[in-house]
């Protein structure tokens, strides 16, 4: 494999994995699918893994790879991507504190196995439907100045706006729930780290690295890509606010708490964050 060829395949990776969290977040926010996890018997669970298995290799035959792909490539494709998940759906669900070492590993399997299921065909429609048009070697240059010229161009209140859009799209799901709330209370102050700085590099991998539709390559320097991440971070941490003073979550008692309201922002932010950098690219 040639480096271009790794380079490739990371960034799709990378957009794969943007497309699991975005088509399944509402759910690993979700406590029934936690006790699901923790509930449901070996059999249900493997029977979810072979149902999702199939699907994967329904969709990767007829739309999600090319067309003259062969049946081994297509079964690998799906076995990684289910792999995939399994990985993301783990630290995900750890970086919440949904799933921790202390818990038996039957429990953590089951979590991770029915949050994982629909993650993987996220990964598998991102990986083949949230990239770039392939424009071809022709026209190249003349594109490449358009769009040298467009982001010259880029009005900043247009990426406020289509910030602000997307992550009240994108969080809307679960600003009314009380996941919310119950992750703030249980996340400790490592965790709340870690959020922000997982929150901040997928909004780099959107922008700048997967090669997501309607994104541009990271060559506008350190300033530029700052700038766009930071519009998109204060986008969605406004609209966290906004939504759980909106829904309750500010006012009574025992939320009025400034560490219990920070902690709630923070974990609202994260898919608020992901609708601000991919929902403006999506809805441009």
């Amino acid at each position: 494999m040639t480096k271009i060829q790794e380079i490739k395949t990371i960034k799709e990776y990378g957009r794969g994995i943007i497309g699991g969290l975005l088509f399944s977040l509402p759910l690993l926010y979700t406590m029934e699918l936690w006790w699901i996890g923790f509930l449901a018997s070996p059999e249900k669970l493997l029977a979810f893994i072979g149902v999702t298995f199939i699907l994967l290799l329904g969709y990767n035959r007829y739309a999600g790879m090319r067309e003259d792909s062969s049946y081994s490539e297509v079964f690998r494709e799906s076995v990684e991507e289910i792999g995939i998940a399994f990985v993301v759906t783990f630290l995900f669900l750890l970086l919440i504190n949904k799933i921790n070492f202390q818990m038996s590993f039957d429990e953590m399997i089951g979590k991770v196995i029915v949050e994982s299921m629909i993650v993987a065909i996220g990964i598998s429609v991102g990986t083949a439907q949230l990239g770039q048009e392939d424009k071809g070697d022709t026209g190249m240059d003349k594109e490449d100045k358009e769009d040298k010229e467009s982001d010259k161009k880029q009005d900043p209140l247009q990426l406020w706006i289509l910030s602000f859009c997307g992550a009240a799209l994108f969080s809307s799901s679960v600003a009314p729930t009380e996941e919310i709330l119950q992750i703030a209370v249980v996340s400790e102050n490592i965790h709340l780290l870690l959020m922000v700085l997982t929150s901040l590099l997928l909004s780099f991998v959107i922008l700048y690295y997967s090669d997501f539709k309607n994104s541009k390559a990271a060559k506008g320097g350190l300033r530029e890509i700052s700038l766009h991440i930071m519009i998109a971070y204060s986008a969605a941490l406004f609209i966290s606010v906004i939504f759980l003073w909106f829904f309750g979550r500010t006012g009574s008692s025992f939320n009025s708490s400034f560490d219990i309201l920070l902690a709630q922002v923070i974990v609202l932010s994260i898919p608020g964050l992901i609708g601000a950098s991919a929902g403006r690219l999506l809805i441009k």
